[in-house]
Parts: C-alpha cells; sequence; structure tokens
C-alpha cells in the first residue's frame, strides 16, 4: 500500500515525521502510531539510531536541550529501540492501516528495518553521499524517499545519477535544515526545477512549524510531504519547535485529499452549464413591471425592470416588449407573461 502511494504521484502521501518526539518513550512512540492513523497520515515515520554504529563521544549537540544528557553519544542512547521493539512499532502500524518508515542511521539500522519488513526507506539530508550505508539500502530494491536539505544542486545531480543507475525508484523531497526553518527560506520555487531536473516524484519535507508550506506545495500539485509531528508544541524535545500537531496533520491530510479529489475530475464548462440549465433560470431574471399596470397600458422603458426567476421574458426581448399594449391588469410583483399582451 505505501509503495503503491509513493508511485502513483496523483495519490497524496502525508508522512508524519516523529523524529526525536517519543523523547525514548516506547509507549509515546506507540501513541504516536494510533494518533497519526486517527488523523489521516499515509505514513509515519521514525528515526533508527543505534549509538555505537552511528556516534562518538566527539558527537556535538547542534542545540544543547537535554537536561539529563551530558553528549549526544548518550541522547542517541536513551533514544534507542531494541529489535523487538521496532518490530512491534512496526505491527502496531500495520495493523492501524498505516505506512511504517523510519531513516536509518547506520549500516547496522539498515539491516535490522530491513529484517522487520520496511516497505521503503527514507534517506536523511545528511546521508545523500556514497558510501556502505546507500549500498546497503540500494542492495534491498526497495524505493527511496530522499531529501535534499544540504544539497546544491551539483550534489543532487549526483544522487539522481547514482539512484537512477542503479535501478531504484525513488522521489526526491525540497527541503532546508534548519530547525525550524524560516518561511522565506522553505523554497517552494525548487520543486518545479527539481521535478523538471529529474523526472520523478517530488516533494516537501518542511520543518518550518507552520502548516501553510505544506498547504501550498499541495497546492501547486505536489502532495509527497514530510512534516513532524508532536502532541502538543509544550512538549519537550529538540524536533517539536519545527513540528505541526497532529490537528494540523489531519487538516494536512484532508486537504491534501480533498486535492485529489479535484484534480482527478476536470471539468467541461459548457457540459457543466447545460446541466445546470434550470438552475439557471430559478436564479435569473425576466422582465416585471416597476408598479402595478393596468389594462390598455401601452409599456415604456420606464415600466420595466428585471427581477428573479430567470424562466420569464428575458431582458433581451425588452426592446420587443415596449410599445406593447396589456390586455389585462399586471401586478409588480409578478413577470410579465406574453398573454399578458394585446
Amino acid at each position: 500500500m505505501l509503495t503503491e502511494k509513493l508511485q502513483d504521484a496523483a495519490r497524496p502521501l502525508i508522512i508524519g515525521e516523529v523524529g526525536q518526539n517519543h523523547d525514548g518513550s516506547l509507549g509515546l512512540a506507540h501513541a504516536y502510531i494510533d494518533a497519526l492513523a486517527d488523523a489521516g497520515a499515509d505514513a509515519i515515520k521514525f528515526q533508527t539510531h543505534i549509538a555505537d554504529e552511528e556516534s562518538t563521544l566527539d558527537d556535538r549537540f547542534r542545540v544543547k536541550f537535554s537536561y539529563q544528557d551530558d553528549t549526544r553519544y548518550a541522547y542517541w542512547r536513551r533514544m534507542e529501540f531494541t529489535a523487538p521493539q521496532w518490530q512491534e512499532l512496526k505491527a502496531h502500524a500495520d495493523d492501524r492501516g498505516i505506512g511504517f518508515l523510519s531513516t536509518p542511521f547506520s549500516v547496522a539500522a539498515v539491516e535490522l528495518l530491513d529484517r522487520i519488513g520496511v516497505a521503503a526507506w527514507k534517506v536523511g539530508s545528511g546521508d545523500t553521499m556514497p558510501g556502505r550505508m546507500l549500498d546497503a539500502i540500494l542492495a534491498t530494491g526497495k524505493p527511496l524517499i530522499v531529501s535534499s536539505g544540504m544539497s546544491g544542486w551539483s550534489e543532487m545531480d549526483g544522487i539522481a545519477s547514482r539512484l537512477t543507475a542503479a535501478g531504484a525508484g525513488f522521489a526526491l523531497l525540497q527541503c532546508t535544515s534548519k530547525y525550524p526553518t524560516p518561511l522565506g527560506d522553505v523554497g517552494l520555487n525548487v520543486l518545479d526545477e527539481m521535478r523538471a531536473r529529474y523526472g520523478c516524484r517530488v516533494g516537501l519535507s518542511d520543518h518550518s512549524g507552520s502548516l501553510s508550506p505544506a498547504l501550498a506545495a499541495v497546492a501547486r500539485g505536489y502532495s509527497l510531504i514530510e512534516v513532524h509531528a508532536t502532541f502538543d508544541r509544550r512538549m519537550f524535545g529538540p524536533d517539536v519547535p519545527a513540528s505541526l500537531t497532529v490537528e494540523e496533520i489531519a487538516r494536512l491530510a484532508g486537504f491534501a485529499r480533498d486535492v485529489a479529489v479535484m484534480d482527478a475530475a476536470p471539468v467541461d464548462k459548457d457540459a457543466m452549464a447545460a446541466e445546470l440549465g434550470q438552475q439557471k433560470k430559478l436564479f435569473g431574471r425576466s422582465l416585471a413591471p416597476r408598479r402595478d399596470l393596468p389594462a390598455g397600458h401601452v409599456l415604456c422603458a420606464g415600466d420595466l425592470t428585471l427581477k428573479k426567476p430567470g424562466n420569464g421574458i428575458a431582458g433581451s426581448e425588452q426592446d420587443r416588449v415596449i410599445g406593447r399594449r396589456l390586455k389585462q391588469d399586471v401586478a409588480m410583483n409578478r413577470l410579465l407573461k406574453r398573454e399578458d399582451f394585446e
């Protein structure tokens, strides 16, 4: 199901990225699965960190935020789940009918996620260069979603060429690796260039903490969207300021589905006008007297106005009516009829 949505650009694919917002709590991670499934997201994405495989004591915090972790290495240790726990999370997502993704940050993480049966790979902006981890991902033959938050065009050309040469199915995401991203740095203009340049599905991975960029991207025809998810902006964690609330993601998912319905049903303007012909008469206007007129009165332009509905004598016939003599009284609160004239 997830791979089908990824391959079909006409179908929205809204990904709720939990990232570090579970703060190492397995229970909270499971709670996000339920919440995002209820919100209508198509997939939930985690990050699979194995501290001994990806980090060292030289690893520095981008922003020092933790009250309990002296080093970034210690933080990654606290963020780890065991292989059985990852399997439980995947099974929970399957039960709820929401796609399961997790970004690997080491070869060992790739191997773990492959064993539990992820359907596709999300490659983070910091891991787009050739290396053992990308080789391991490509060896699985599964499709990739690749973020480009720290890559210029030259590097993006290399990424796309490498993936194409490997015969991989892939999609590319425009993003800016600032947390949160100022709206002026989101880069919606890059989407068109990226799609024209690489001929693949293109979307937006947004870290602004605002709903506006994702809605704008969907409205422009880019319905592959990844946004960070939080239960509340008062929660703890480095990703929270760059996140949308679950309620906002529900609005995004609903909006994307609505746009897809409209895009799939182009309207023939003439056919629609014909279908609404009777309604047009109801809302239209016809010739009517401005005041009560007696039998024998000869109509002049000042006697006439246009009133609803539009199933009487059309306003375009006014010149033919002027000068005609009434053969019966006509009240101002009714339309003129042809039988009113001598």
